[in-house]
């Protein structure tokens, strides 16, 4: 993949990301379901906190994808984006069009969630 069309879409998933962390930042703010809870509406308080609970870790998912684009930056910027962290094979373009911030090929990508998961 050419250096302008990585960069292209790893620009776009950074929108994407920021985006929707600032959307979901003010939902965080704005949900006041600890006040709710503290002004004695018990029966809203539960899926109030179970709301934000689901927020708060959508946010921290959307800061590890953060993070993941900056590392894509970095690897574009040493020349190094399109090529496995592992071992440096070459991840296949259609790969990195569906998945713009791929750091391995799809087979050692299932052995990396496998030892994480596993």
């Amino acid at each position: 993949m050419n250096e302008q069309r990585a960069r292209k879409l790893v620009a776009e998933e950074r929108a994407r990301i920021e985006s929707a962390l600032a959307g979901l930042s003010g939902e965080i703010r704005d949900d006041g379901s600890l006040q709710r809870q503290q002004t004695g509406e018990a029966e809203d308080a539960g899926s109030a906190l179970e709301s934000e609970s689901i927020s708060v870790a959508l946010e921290a998912d959307l800061r590890e994808h953060l993070a993941a684009v900056e590392r894509a930056e970095e690897r574009i910027a040493r020349g190094m984006f399109g090529r496995s962290v592992e071992i440096g094979q070459p991840i296949p373009d259609e790969r990195l069009e569906a998945e713009p911030l791929a750091e391995r090929t799809i087979e050692e990508q299932r052995r990396y969630e496998g030892r994480v998961h596993g």
